[in-house]
């Protein structure tokens, strides 16, 4: 069985990353942004893709650059993901790839400590390395960090109510 990944490349900073192409919904250059107040700082904001308000994500900036600064070389991949479309801010969109699946390794354990638990794999194309990412884990911190701020009020509410304060 000769399985094949269809891989979106694209940059950021000195990496390759890929998701899967059938994840992607289009490749766009960087509108005007809206910010959103109270937002992660890698949350950009939204933008408003023919009538569809899209968030967008810094990936620069997900992944640890507190410097990133848009160039106009800056592409936005527009995923679909569970249903909602998300905008993510890469360098450069470079390339489709087509990766066997034997070419493919899983990450190494670094990566999981690191918090980068987004990363599904490792795809070696040549004498390079194409840093897969899981959309459902790379999306997920924004939601993650709502519900936790949620849960955490909740309990604190329950806490002043069993306190009688």
């Amino acid at each position: 069985m000769n399985r094949e990944l269809h891989i979106v490349g694209f940059q950021v900073g000195r990496e390759t990353y890929g998701v899967p192409i059938r994840s992607l919904h289009e490749i766009v250059r960087v509108p005007e942004i809206t910010a959103v107040p109270d937002a992660p700082d890698y949350l950009e904001g939204v933008i408003n893709l023919r009538g569809k308000i899209v968030s967008v994500m810094d990936l620069r900036k997900r992944f640890g650059d507190k410097q990133a600064k848009l160039k106009k070389q800056n592409r936005i991949l527009v995923v679909e993901h569970a249903g909602k479309l998300a905008g993510l801010i890469v360098d450069s969109a470079s390339e489709v790839l087509k990766i066997a699946a034997e070419n493919v390794e899983a990450p190494p354990a670094v990566f999981q400590e690191g918090g980068l638990n987004c990363v599904t794999g490792l795809g070696k194309v040549g004498e390079r390395l194409v840093v897969l990412l899981d959309m459902t884990k790379l999306l997920a911190p924004v939601n993650l960090k709502q519900s936790a701020n949620a849960e955490a009020k909740a309990g604190k509410a329950e806490a002043r109510a069993a306190s009688g304060s």
